[in-house]
């Protein structure tokens, strides 16, 4: 029998990603003891497999293609992307997969990090099985929060394990580039890993088993960014499904439900993710394991007094940003309700209230073009039963488009609620965009009134015009 220790905390954190470290920040923050149980790196999947790498992988590829179109500065970047030296940025931009900084970080916030795997083990309390096999039981005088995010999921296809294909972490830890690079998925993770792996020197082929990328985005983006995948030399195909994957003699063999045959190195599926429940414990508390954990807007698990469950785990928002906003809100009502002080404000836009979860949500999507929308769609507004109009602006004619080069291309769209003469939604694509979400985020979430944002003057000259004119296209349309 290995020995087991007991410590009793305020609140427990499981998992110690960017939404774990900033849940114990705020409670911290607030005088809560606070533990961390984490059984990969501090810092989670965001800081080494997947935000931080990949737009180490996707930094070069974009400046690269920015400059390609720029006269003067083209002639000077016409040859391929140093890859061994990009990679080797990447693997500083995640300390060579260390994590010293992170712990010193939590450290420097005064909570304590247990090192292993967490899992509940009835009311408030979390047993912890460490690297050596010794156990640790933590109690929570509060509550535990589940921050153990989620993972990437591969599809059950025959012999799936003896392909040993690539998922988002082998996309973005690889150390060398596959000559030929089968990409499955049209969403995020799959649009980004074919652009870099395709500038980076693979021969990708991306299949895509709806009719277009990016499919949750406005149409023009996913058409855009095919187009330019396209043009860098990348197969898209959509309309494509997988039926079958080998690995033989090292190659890889995919068949796919046209009856096609494709061959590559490697093989990267990026269908979809699973929540990290399965070993968590769940079963001790009456919660199915494997399970994603449904909450209110204070992320409280539903029906649980003490239980709460931040960031992927919730199946809310997949998204490193808005699981860290959840991050936030979930510390300071955890904090609320354990000082008693007051009942904490779980009313819209309250400080205990994860209302931005709920139709404000911003993205960027590091493809080339880059593509960033926050709130709903034309599609979601109007299914959503709004009554909207979609302006729509060509941010090539704006002159600090011009500056990009004479070959620009990039769409602006914002959907017009009616009847409130608000904006729901906004979504750009092209070279630059990135920088201009969070301007729409802050309209969208403000809901600031369009008579309004006519006094919000955008700089001359910077692509930011193209808010006036999609305010002067919806006043003269």
């Amino acid at each position: 029998m290995t020995e087991t220790d007991s410590n009793v905390y305020d609140v427990v954190v499981l998992g110690a990603g960017p939404v774990g470290e900033n849940v114990a920040d705020r409670t911290r923050a607030a005088g809560l003891s606070t533990a961390v149980v984490e059984s990969e790196l501090v810092g989670g999947e965001c800081s080494y497999w997947a935000c931080m790498p990949s737009k180490a992988l996707l930094r070069p590829v974009i400046a690269q293609s920015d400059a390609r179109h720029l006269p003067g500065l083209a002639e000077a970047v016409q040859g391929p992307l140093d890859t061994a030296r990009v990679l080797a940025r990447r693997n500083e931009v995640t300390k060579d997969w260390h994590d010293d900084g992170q712990v010193s970080w939590l450290d420097g916030i005064g909570a304590d990090l247990y090192r292993g795997h967490g899992r509940l083990a009835g009311d408030r309390t979390v047993e912890v099985t460490g690297p050596d096999g010794t156990r640790k039981v933590l109690t929570a005088r509060h509550a535990v929060a589940v921050c153990t995010g989620s993972r990437a999921v591969v599809p059950d296809l025959p012999g799936i394990d003896q392909v040993k294909p690539w998922t988002s972490r082998e996309a973005t830890s690889a150390q060398a580039a596959p000559g030929r690079l089968v990409v499955v998925g049209g969403g995020v993770v799959a649009t980004e890993m074919a652009t870099a792996w395709q500038a980076l020197g693979s021969r990708v082929t991306l299949l895509v088993r709806g009719k277009g990328l990016l499919n949750r985005m406005e149409p023009f983006v996913g058409e855009m960014v095919a187009q330019s995948l396209t043009e860098a030399g990348a197969d898209v195909r959509t309309g494509t499904a997988v039926t079958s994957v080998t690995r033989e003699d090292g190659t890889v063999v995919v068949v796919t439900d046209q009856g096609e045959r494709i061959e590559a190195d490697e093989i990267l599926f990026a269908t979809g993710r699973a929540p990290r429940s399965d070993d968590i414990g769940l079963d001790t508390i009456g919660l199915e394991p494997g399970s994603w954990l449904e909450t209110d807007d204070s992320l409280r698990v539903r029906d649980s007094e003490w239980l709460y469950a931040v960031g992927d785990i919730n199946h809310r928002v997949l998204l490193t940003h808005q699981g860290k906003y959840q991050a936030r809100i979930a510390g300071a009502a955890i904090a609320a309700r354990a000082f008693g002080s007051a009942e904490p404000d779980t009313g819209a836009w309250g400080a205990h209230a994860a209302t931005a979860d709920h139709g404000a949500v911003p993205q960027v999507v590091f493809t080339d073009p880059e593509a960033a929308a926050v709130g709903l769609s034309l599609a979601e507004a109007e299914q959503a039963g709004h009554r909207v109009r979609a302006v729509d602006y060509d941010i090539s004619w704006i002159a600090g488009a011009y500056l990009y080069g004479e070959d620009y291309r990039g769409q602006a769209r914002m959907v017009v609620d009616l009847e409130r003469e608000i904006l729901l939604g906004v979504t750009f694509v092209g070279p630059g965009v990135s920088e201009l979400i969070h301007s729409a985020t802050v309209a969208v979430v403000g809901q600031v009134p369009i008579s309004r944002l006519w006094h919000a003057v955008p700089s001359y000259p910077t692509i930011s015009e193209v808010w006036l004119r999609l305010l002067e296209t919806f006043r003269d349309s």
